[in-house]
């Protein structure tokens, strides 16, 4: 069988900067060992014809990256994440011009969309905080019910513009957490009307959602939570290829590792909670078992997907909250917390995945053809 070309799709930042070079250069430098011929590149590297790509090419001899004209690739993996951009758009006007391309995932939707969507789950729903659009006339009802509140917005990443609201006492309140650009705000007592109005000085009203919340306080006073990440094999079967703990920063109100939080093994943090080592092994189990019902639940869905992270809150009864859904998932935490051969396997899979999809395709167009 010919050699298998992969495309990793990204999108430029700011100018021509394209994010997660570092995964991208462990990525290609794995493909070409698996003997996969593998270039990133974005929608706005196609030629005016639409018939070729001036691809970034990642020089595994000298470590540096190069740009060369190339040919479509055999399949896609697509690294861009969901955002309201011009050239998010673009990402889209490109899947539907190539829609005919091999594609081993796609965009997934915002936080409310995959919310409703799992919450129709019944097996998932006991699961998922409660959760609401954020509106303004509804926030008090929203905290009578549920003592701490998270807003954060429908589309943010890293913590950003997370903000924590915990009920002291009638219209009394405490107010911490994160603005849009990751900075800790200082803890403050307020009224109701002046969460509001922080909230709004803050930007954080239109494309928000209301949350309840969960202590995930330590001994310590900083709180925690596990990313979970499943992935599909080289037989294209959904397996859990780590899970590892996150330890917020003091005073933050997420786990965030951009956020000066810090990765521990999950058998570790486990522990802390957990003392009795065959508990702690059935929440583990717990855990691995909600990301395999939660991805399943959205491939049935939304089709196309290879790998999701997933953030998970274990509460002190033992009981597993899924916080959030990342589609596009890093796996340093793997590194750090000095998993070689997880965060190995996590760079490797997707290539492994990609191999069977070719393989497949090809199969069954020559079944087509006889």
């Amino acid at each position: 069988m010919s050699q298998m070309t992969l495309g990793v799709m990204a999108l430029y930042l700011n100018g021509n900067r394209i994010e997660e070079r570092a995964f991208f250069s462990r990525l290609l430098s794995e493909a070409k060992k698996m003997d996969i011929d593998a270039y990133v590149f974005t929608p706005e590297d196609v030629n005016g014809a639409g018939t070729r790509i001036y691809a970034h090419v990642y020089d595994t001899k000298r470590s540096v990256w190069t740009r060369s004209w190339r040919e479509f690739p055999d399949v896609v993996f697509d690294r861009c994440r969901y955002q309201n951009t011009p050239r998010f758009k673009k990402l889209r006007e490109f899947r539907a011009k190539y829609g005919n391309l091999l594609y081993m995932n796609r965009p997934l939707a915002n936080k409310w969309a995959i919310h409703q969507l799992l919450w129709k789950d019944e097996a998932i729903r006991k699961s998922l905080p409660v959760t609401a659009a954020y509106r303004e006339q509804e926030l008090a009802k929203f905290t009578r019910t549920h003592p701490v509140v998270f807003v954060k917005p429908i589309n943010g990443t890293g913590g950003r513009g997370v903000i924590c609201i915990k009920r002291l006492g009638k219209d009394m309140y405490s107010l911490r957490g994160r603005d849009k650009s990751r900075r800790i705000l200082p803890t403050r007592r307020t009224s109701l009307s002046g969460v509001q109005a922080a909230l709004r000085r803050l930007g954080l009203t239109n494309g928000c959602l209301m949350q309840q919340g969960i202590d995930l306080t330590l001994p310590s006073g900083r709180v925690h939570d596990y990313r979970l990440l499943m992935q599909k094999n080289g037989d294209g079967a959904w397996e859990a290829s780590g899970c590892a703990g996150r330890i917020g920063a003091a005073r933050s109100v997420t786990s965030n590792l951009h956020g000066g939080g810090k990765a521990v093994r999950v058998q570790r943090l486990l522990r802390v909670t957990f003392p009795d080592a065959k508990r702690a092994a059935e929440v583990e189990s717990e855990v691995h078992s909600l990301g395999m019902r939660v991805v399943k639940r959205l491939e049935s869905h939304f089709k196309e997907m290879c790998e999701l992270a997933l953030d998970v809150a274990v509460d002190r009864n033992g009981r597993a909250w899924l916080l959030e859904v990342n589609p596009k998932p890093a796996r340093e935490v793997f590194r750090m917390i000095g998993e070689r051969e997880t965060y190995r396997k996590a760079i490797v899979r997707p290539l492994e995945y990609a191999l069977y999809l070719y393989q497949s395709s090809k199969k069954k167009q020559k079944e087509e053809e006889a």
